[in-house]
C-alpha cells in the first residue's frame, strides 16, 4: 500500500507516541531504533515474532504480534510498511480517529531532519554500500548514526544512533521513497530497470536517479559508480544541476578507480588511485583487502571510500574501517559447513546481482562445484525479468528453482518459477523446479557432494533453506 508523503514531514522529537505497522521489517525497525535511543515512545505490530521484535522490546518499544484497532488508540503518529495492506485494522483506525499517518520515506526522514545526510542508492548493492560507509566512517571517528537495509554482522543490527552530525541511510528507489530525502552527498551505485511494477517504464525509474541527484544539496556531492553506464550517465545530469560529480570504479573514466583487483577465496583486493581533487587526494593511496568475496563488491567499497575521502576523512583510517567489515546478512553470508559442504545465502533477485554473487561464488567454491537453489522475487519481476534470471543461474553447476515469493501480489498461473527453470542453459538433469522450501532443502542435499558450495538466492524466504540443507547434512551423518 502506498501513503502518501505529507508535504510538511516534522522532526521525529515532534511525532509524540510514534506506532509502526510492520515494525519487524528492515526498514521500519531502523527507523523505530533510532527513535527509541532519542527518547521517543515506540510502540509497533507484526503478523508474527521475530528476534528484531525481541531486540526492539529490550530498548524499550511495546511490541504486538498481531494487528488490532485498540493498538493504536493512544497513539499520536503511525508509520506505515508499504507491505500493510488497506483494510488492516490499526491503519483503518488510525485514519478513523484522524491520526498523522507517515509511510516509512516520511518516517526516515523524520529522524534525518538536522543531520548532514550522506544517502545511498542504486537498483544493486544499497545495503552493503551503506554498511561499508558506515564502518568506514566508523573507523574514522566520525560516529554516525545510520539506517541500513539489513544488519551488520560485526554490530548485529541495522541501526543506531551516532554522536555526530553524519546519517548515513540506505536510500530505496522501489517506492520513490529516495525522493523523499535532501541529502548532502548521495552514492549511486548502479542503475537497471527494476520495479517497473511501481515506476511503469524503464525511462520513469532512471529519471527517477536524475530526480533524486537533482535533491542533493548544492554545496555536497554525488559519488556514482562509472562503470554501470546508468550510473555514468547522471555525470551529465550533475553538472547540468549544478552538483559535484565524482566517478569511481575501474573504468578509465573514474576519477578515483580501482586497480589490480584480484578475488582470493573470500577475500577481494584492489589498489586505490585517486585523480579527482590534487592535491590533497591525488595518486596510489594503497591497497585495500576486503574481507568479503566478490569483483562487484569493489566498487560499493571504492564509492564508499571516495565518501570519506571527499568529507576530509584519512585514507588509512577509512581503509582500516573497509578492512574490518565482515558483510552484511543475508549478503553472500556465511551459513555454516557440513559433511564437507559450505553453504551461503544471499538477497540476490535481480539478474546482475544474481550473475555478480555467483561469480564471486565461484571464486569461492575453488575446485568444488557451484550448486544453487534460487526463488524468484514477486510476479511482476518474474514476468519481465524471469528468463534473464535463468540465464543467469546458468553459472552454477546444479540448479534449484523455488516457485515465486509472492510478496505483496496475487498469484498468476502463467508466470511461476518455471519460466526461470526453462530458461537455465544447463542440460535437464542439472536442473529442478521445486515447489517449496522443505523440498529445495531435500533436493540441494541430494545434488551436493563434499567440497561443493551451495548458495541460496532470493529475497523471500529462501533464507531458510541454508539452515535446513545442514541440518540434514548432519543427519545423514555427513556433518
Amino acid at each position: 500500500m502506498r501513503i502518501p508523503v505529507p508535504e510538511t514531514i516534522l522532526p521525529a522529537e515532534q511525532l509524540g507516541r510514534v506506532h509502526f505497522i510492520g515494525i519487524g521489517g528492515a526498514g521500519l525497525s531502523a527507523i523505530a531504533r533510532i527513535m527509541l535511543a532519542r527518547g521517543i515512545e515506540v510502540s509497533g505490530s507484526d503478523g508474527a515474532d521475530s528476534p528484531v521484535l525481541d531486540h526492539l522490546r529490550e530498548a524499550g518499544a511495546t511490541v504486538h504480534v498481531g494487528h488490532a484497532a485498540e493498538h493504536v488508540r493512544d497513539v499520536d503518529t503511525l508509520v506505515v510498511s508499504t507491505a500493510i495492506r488497506e483494510d488492516n485494522p490499526e491503519y483503518v483506525e488510525a485514519l478513523r480517529l484522524g491520526l498523522r499517518v507517515y509511510p516509512r520515506s516520511a518516517g526516515l526522514a523524520s529522524v534525518m531532519a538536522g543531520r548532514r545526510v550522506l544517502a545511498v542508492a542504486g537498483t544493486h548493492g544499497k545495503t552493503t554500500t551503506t554498511s561499508l560507509l558506515t564502518v568506514a566512517l566508523q573507523a574514522a571517528g566520525a560516529d554516525p548514526t545510520y539506517a541500513v537495509g539489513g544488519e551488520l554482522s560485526a554490530s548485529g543490527t541495522n541501526a543506531a544512533e551516532g554522536g555526530s552530525d553524519l546519517f548515513v541511510a540506505e536510500a530505496d528507489e522501489s517506492d520513490g521513497a529516495f525522493l523523499v530525502y535532501k541529502p548532502y552527498a548521495a552514492i549511486v551505485t548502479n542503475v537497471e530497470a527494476d520495479h517497473l511494477d511501481q515506476w511503469g517504464t524503464e525511462e520513469a525509474y532512471r529519471e527517477g536517479f536524475a530526480q533524486f541527484v537533482g535533491r542533493i544539496d548544492p554545496d555536497g556531492f554525488v559519488v556514482a559508480v562509472v562503470d554501470d553506464p546508468g550510473a555514468a550517465d547522471l555525470r551529465h545530469v550533475a553538472a547540468s544541476l549544478g552538483r559535484r560529480f565524482v566517478g569511481v570504479g575501474e573504468s578509465d573514466l573514474a576519477d578515483v578507480r580501482a586497480v589490480d583487483v584480484v578475488q582470493r577465496g573470500t577475500t577481494t583486493a584492489f589498489t586505490v588511485v585517486d585523480r579527482g581533487v590534487p592535491p590533497d587526494f591525488y595518486g596510489e593511496l594503497g591497497r585495500v583487502t576486503l574481507q568479503i568475496p566478490g569483483r562487484h563488491y569493489v566498487a560499493d567499497a571504492l564509492a564508499a571510500l571516495t565518501v570519506g575521502l571527499r568529507l576530509g576523512y584519512s585514507f588509512d583510517l577509512l581503509k582500516a574501517g573497509l578492512e574490518s567489515f565482515t558483510g552484511t546478512r543475508r549478503r553472500m553470508e556465511h551459513k555454516g559447513e557440513a559433511g564437507g559442504v559450505r553453504v551461503y545465502d544471499s538477497y540476490a533477485h535481480h539478474p546482475a546481482e544474481i550473475a555478480g554473487d555467483l561469480a564471486a561464488a565461484r571464486g569461492v567454491a575453488g575446485e568444488g562445484r557451484l550448486v544453487v537453489a534460487f526463488q524468484p522475487h514477486m510476479v511482476s519481476r518474474t514476468r519481465i525479468f524471469g528468463e534473464e534470471m535463468g540465464r543467469a543461474l546458468g553459472a552454477a553447476d546444479e540448479v534449484v528453482v523455488l516457485d515465486i515469493y509472492l510478496a505483496r501480489e496475487e498469484p498468476d498461473p502463467d508466470v511461476t518459477g518455471q519460466l526461470v527453470a526453462d530458461a537455465v542453459p544447463l542440460p535437464a538433469e542439472h536442473v529442478a523446479f521445486v515447489p517449496g522450501v522443505a523440498e529445495a532443502a531435500e533436493e540441494l542435499v541430494r545434488r551436493a557432494a563434499p567440497g561443493d558450495l551451495v548458495v541460496t538466492l532470493g529475497a523471500g524466504n529462501v533464507t531458510d533453506v541454508g539452515p535446513r540443507v545442514l541440518e540434514l547434512l548432519q543427519r545423514e551423518g555427513r556433518g
